[in-house]
């Protein structure tokens, strides 16, 4: 082999190897995929055993998938669905993290033995009456989950759900942008909303519509950064953009409180 072939050999590896870490880069930087996990439940000893499962068994395997934090919300007590509701938030790197993690717990010994009491639950004793299962893809302006940090006990903290519905998918895809691109997720920041997460729904029961999780230290707090939100000039402008009109269709609102167990 001659010299000069060699040479061009050599560049050609360099130029390779360079197209892979930028493409590694550009995969670890993805944006984070959600699983919103909705349990229905119908009784108190059913919220317990999903307590006692979740704490004790669900999440410490999920620790042990690789997924540092995993949030558990209940309604709280003035929400219409209080004693019917348990959701689980769950951040995923990519996809595919999403699609293999129950092969990770069919393989985890410590959950199979630990959830015994909700995996091999009998037919007419089940734990829950449904799950609903929402997946969603992280803004681009907010890529990776947030954590709340308050000074209050998690009995008074509020968690405010919310799902913006779209009539069509293109003026779902323009509220989508008035988020990213017009700015809404850097005001809820700057405003100190400290959001979990904002998430465009990418297979769920409503859609098309987007889901955004944001936190306060107590219901008098999340009065007032409404109220801030509201009366910001930022808000004001967005909201009279002509380009922004009818984008969204129908709002849900849920009021959570985060469980005494929960990572976030």
């Amino acid at each position: 082999m001659s010299h000069s072939l060699r040479i061009k050999q050599a560049i050609i590896a360099f130029f390779l190897i360079g197209l892979f870490s930028i493409s590694f880069r550009i995969h670890a930087n993805e944006r984070t995929i959600f699983q919103l996990k909705v349990y229905t439940i119908d009784t108190k000893a059913q919220e317990l055993r999903l307590d006692s499962f979740l704490k004790e068994a669900f999440i410490p395997a999920m620790h042990r998938a690789g997924i540092s934090h995993v949030g558990v919300f209940k309604p709280a007590i003035d929400d219409p669905l209080y004693g019917k509701r348990l959701v689980v938030l769950i951040p995923f790197k990519d996809i595919v993290q999403f699609e293999n993690i129950e092969q990770v717990l069919r393989k985890d010994d410590a959950y199979q033995e630990s959830g015994a009491d909700y995996i091999n639950a009998p037919h007419d004793d089940s734990p829950y009456l449904r799950i609903e299962s929402i997946l969603l893809r992280a803004f681009e302006d907010m890529p990776a989950y947030g954590i709340p940090e308050f000074n209050t006990p998690k009995s008074e903290r509020i968690y405010e759900l919310r799902s913006y519905q779209g009539a069509t998918e293109k003026r779902y895809e323009k509220k989508v942008e008035m988020f990213n691109k017009g700015g809404e997720v850097k005001l809820f920041i700057d405003l100190g909303f400290q959001p979990i997460f904002f998430g465009e729904v990418i297979s769920g029961p409503a859609m098309p519509n987007l889901m955004y999780l944001t936190t306060f230290e107590n219901k008098p707090s999340q009065e007032l950064h409404w109220e801030s939100f509201q009366n910001s000039p930022v808000w004001k402008a967005l909201k009279s953009d002509p380009q922004y009109e009818n984008t969204v269709s129908h709002i849900d609102k849920y009021m959570l409180v985060p469980a005494e167990y929960s990572d976030l």
